[in-house]
């Protein structure tokens, strides 16, 4: 089985972005910068990117291109060669499961947006009063069957660009995709900013209040950090066992975090000013982008289009981050299987769009089911929520946590400089970091907030 290769480095560094840029990525960020004080927030934001998530994803790439195979198998590999237990594999296959519990809620979603990409081209915007717009949003969680129709498109169109393979899928794909969500997130932060309260926006994302700082805040910025890119699961890990050596892995590391970020502040822009402009709440969740913003977007000027613009930028961003979750799974039973790529992709993909039934159901037949109600602080928590709270909260953390671990006591740092092509007071610093700052930020961003919480 000859392996497979990104044929660019434009197509890795897209690809690498896509697998960054999600749904996340367009609401969540923003959302959290502005009701966590602003340009405080934004520090703590930073930091965590420069601590955590950087050396992170140095380490999976390192990792990945010396394996040179899926997750399990290239951590494995490294695990031997540095005279250490192979079971360090284990955190490859918890990227793998997290992989798959995120895709199957993460499709459902992705689904949303294609349904208002659908229903907006068909009819126009809902209206421009508040319960028209939310009855509109309850009426599709409250039809399993509209849901699931718009999962399997979801998932359909994730399967057919992961089996076509690296080059000729995920890597064609993302040429086109990003820079098409580059240009629509831009486009539509112009249009925001005209038609909207800019000023009130900016105010939102950026003002430093200190007031509003505090140890939790901190911990908050720290967590979104690490959660937004994606880093723990092992994702890089994958993709970078399909790079050269000719490709400098620090520079895609770099130019993935700084494109995250970059668009996560524009995609401020182009939600906050029209979100302000008409006196509406910047409410977190689903409710930001499939009830406040078609409110919005409803009441000014060519709103309609601007709404259809705005789904197809989400459901591109689901898109792009979805074939990367299946990736992992799909490299795993292609090589240890020995299954052909068409295969492993439809038995993979079958596997996520069957547990995603369970999340549309949560929205409705299911909606008073609670799986985890013996556990304490878990019993509010719907099929969706808790499967969330497993993959985000336990499985994401968990895996970074080993990574680091694995990265700053287990790898060689010879390995890390080879690869990575780092100079000597580099490599010292990154496995500083792995070893100590990187636990200690995961730990804390992940079980500290959980205890002020409770406390």
């Amino acid at each position: 089985m000859s392996p497979e290769r990104w044929s660019s480095r434009a197509g890795f560094i897209f690809a690498a972005m896509g697998s960054a840029i999600g749904l996340g990525s367009i609401w969540k960020f923003p959302y959290e910068v502005g009701t966590n004080g602003g340009g405080g927030f934004v520090v703590f934001y930073l930091l965590g990117l420069g601590l955590i998530v950087f050396p992170l994803m140095l380490v999976e790439f390192a990792i990945g291109r010396h394996g040179g195979s899926h997750a399990v198998a290239s951590i494995a590999a490294v695990a031997i060669a540095s005279g250490a237990s192979r079971f360090w594999a284990g955190i490859g296959m918890v990227g793998v499961v997290g992989a798959v519990l995120i895709l199957s809620f993460y499709s459902v979603i992705g689904g949303w947006a294609v349904a208002y990409v659908v229903d907006t081209i068909r009819s126009g915007l809902p209206g421009a009063t508040a319960p028209a717009v939310q009855a509109s949003f309850d009426a599709l969680l409250a039809s399993p069957l509209r849901m699931t129709l718009y999962h399997t498109l979801f998932m359909a169109a994730t399967v057919v660009v992961v089996a076509r393979g690296i080059e000729g899928g995920i890597e064609r794909a993302s040429l086109y995709l990003m820079p098409i969500l580059i240009i629509l997130v831009v486009v539509l932060a112009i249009y925001s900013t005209i038609q909207g309260d800019a000023p009130a926006a900016l105010r939102f994302l950026f003002a430093f209040d200190l007031d509003d700082l505090s140890p939790r805040v901190a911990l908050e910025a720290l967590g979104l950090g690490f959660f937004s890119i994606g880093v723990g699961l092992a994702v890089m890990v994958t993709y970078a066992a399909y790079a050269g050596p000719e490709f400098d892995l620090r520079t895609v590391a770099i130019v993935t975090i700084v494109s995250d970020t970059a668009i996560s502040f524009i995609a401020g822009m182009a939600v906050f000013p029209v979100v302000f402009a008409e006196g509406l709440d910047p409410s977190s969740g689903p409710g930001l982008m499939f009830v406040t913003l078609p409110l919005a977007f409803g009441r000014i000027p060519l709103g309609a289009s601007a709404a259809i613009a705005f789904f197809i930028l989400l459901s591109l961003a689901a898109l792009a981050s979805a074939m990367s979750l299946l990736e992992m799974p799909v490299a795993l039973v292609h090589r240890w299987l020995g299954w052909s790529r068409r295969r492993a992709t439809v038995a993979s993909g079958t596997l996520c769009w069957a547990l995603g039934l369970a999340t549309v159901l949560s929205f409705n037949l299911w909606a008073d089911r609670r799986p985890l109600a013996g556990l304490p602080g878990l019993a509010t928590l719907t099929v969706f929520d808790s499967l969330d709270h497993v993959a985000s909260n336990v499985l994401l953390p968990l895996g970074g946590l080993g990574l680091a671990l694995f990265g700053g006591w287990v790898v060689p740092p010879r390995l890390l400089t080879s690869e990575l092509r780092l100079g000597r007071t580099a490599g010292r610093a990154i496995v500083l970091l792995l070893r100590y700052v990187a636990p200690v930020g995961i730990i804390a961003a992940s079980v500290l907030p959980i205890l002020l919480q409770r406390g």
